[in-house]
């Protein structure tokens, strides 16, 4: 509960609980002619003055809230709003404990990869991607490689190929400097990434 309390010299506000203010108008901040009040119950109460709406919130120790400002009239509500903050940040402390970070992992390749080695980098990503993670699947040319960057867009193309079953590409292989590389975003199929593991290509298990 949110009061105030006058001295000849300063005001002291006094608070339950130190909790930040939300942007609501409390109490003798709502100074409107007629108000509609909804109870602590959620009982309508009918319009009538906020004085007389805050003095009903006086009476029971709680507080008097404008939750509809906009409203004609505006609609308040008597609450405790000291429990009120403290339940609003707990529901997005929650919110945020449940949202989930995409990361962007990353895997690189030479393009004389050999086939174990491409076995491995597939199975990695496919961790990834069953993870909920988006992949960057690139090859880097070195020297003379650069010569031959078709044997990088066919190394991307199978892996590409390779992770089909459980992940779209966001664009195609584009080459870039010395990189080449490609986007898999997962399908979100946990069950079909078994199934991938456990299947033909038992390399990846």
């Amino acid at each position: 509960m949110v009061r105030m309390l006058w001295h000849p010299l300063f005001v002291v506000y006094l608070e339950v609980l130190t909790i930040a203010k939300l942007d609501h108008q409390l109490n003798e901040e709502i100074r409107d002619k007629e108000i509609r009040l909804i109870g602590a119950d959620g009982a309508q109460l009918g319009i009538m003055s906020a004085a007389q709406a805050n003095a009903m919130a006086e009476e029971q120790g709680m507080d008097l809230v404008k939750i509809s400002p906009n409203a004609t009239p505006p609609v308040c509500k008597i609450m405790d709003y000291s429990k009120f903050c403290f339940d609003q940040k707990k529901r997005e402390k929650e919110a945020r404990k449940n949202q989930r970070v995409v990361e962007i992992k990353e895997i690189r390749m030479s393009p004389s990869i050999d086939t174990n080695d491409f076995e491995t980098k597939v199975r990695a990503a496919l961790k990834f991607l069953n993870d909920g993670n988006r992949v960057k699947v690139s090859v880097r040319f070195r020297g003379r490689e650069m010569a031959h960057t078709n044997l990088g867009e066919k190394l991307l193309l199978e892996f590409a190929q390779s992770c089909a079953e459980v992940a779209s590409m966001e664009k195609n292989h584009k080459l870039e400097g010395r990189f080449m590389a490609i986007f898999p975003t997962p399908k979100n199929s946990k069950e079909v990434f078994l199934q991938k593991i456990n299947g033909r290509r038992t390399t990846y298990a």
